[in-house]
């Protein structure tokens, strides 16, 4: 009996552990390096929120000027209400112009509606195609496939309006095509999330691999962990994170920190 308790205590436990560690608020920090005219920008990027509802003290506590702001898919699910879709998009607008990247569970929320409330609130959506920033020293230009969840992915599409030397930031919500992308341009910067980083690991040991931020096939490339849960509230080893990517532009070649 004792031996029951102690079973049933230790899992207890373990669970408030896990559910504590998916309601926490990690903004990191990277940089990156670029070549092309000296300047300077830096984009908030965050994925995966699915049901969750944005840390507000996480979003002000945020102390430098952010340019764009990038959704890089699984904004909602099937349980997130319109009302949290637009307190979410609201917050993040208080940082800066919001681009939204379509995952494979925010048509889930009917994808008419959506696209309606998007556009009553400003945010571009960016499927196939490609968004340059503007009053930049630099073409930089924000550029998406669609989820490839619906086959309707492109990337030659996604990548037409970017010439030459043009300065590209690639998103992706499944990270695992990103591959193919310097194989027709070569992006400064890829995102990705979706895999959630394993969201439950044990050691090294997960569904699928801890987020990341390395150099491939020459661009540097960040897999977010996502910022919210899918199926159970519960993350262990995968912490929720978000991301500031400072791009410092100058005469120098591409790196990653």
């Amino acid at each position: 009996m004792i031996f029951l308790i102690i079973i049933a205590a230790s899992l207890l436990l373990l669970m408030f552990y896990m559910y504590k560690e998916a309601n926490e608020n990690n903004v990191k920090l990277h940089t990156i390096h670029a070549k092309g005219n000296n300047e300077q920008l830096s984009i908030f990027f965050i994925s995966d929120v699915h049901l969750r509802k944005i840390n507000r003290k996480m979003v002000q506590s945020i102390d430098k000027q952010i340019h764009a702001v990038i959704i890089g898919g699984d904004f909602a699910d099937s349980r997130t209400s319109l009302e949290r879709i637009k307190n979410n998009i609201e917050l993040l607008q208080s940082l800066a112009p919001v681009y939204f990247v379509w995952g494979n569970n925010d048509r889930e929320v009917g994808e008419k509606q959506l696209r309606q409330l998007f556009e009553e609130m400003g945010v571009k959506i960016v499927e196939n195609d490609a968004f340059q920033l503007q009053q930049r020293k630099n073409p930089i230009w924000i550029s998406a496939i669609d989820d490839t969840s619906v086959q309707n992915y492109s990337f030659e599409r996604a990548l037409a309006k970017c010439e030459g030397d043009d300065l590209i930031i690639f998103i992706s919500h499944n990270p695992q095509v990103l591959q193919k992308v310097p194989t027709i341009k070569k992006p400064i910067l890829m995102l990705g999330g979706h895999l959630h980083g394993g969201q439950i690991r044990f050691g090294k040991f997960g569904i699928h691999p801890h987020g990341s931020f390395t150099v491939r096939q020459g661009v540097p490339t960040l897999i977010s962990n996502g910022y919210g849960t899918t199926l159970v509230p519960f993350r262990l080893g995968a912490k929720p994170e978000c991301h500031i990517i400072d791009i410092i532009i100058s005469g120098n070649e591409s790196t990653v920190q």
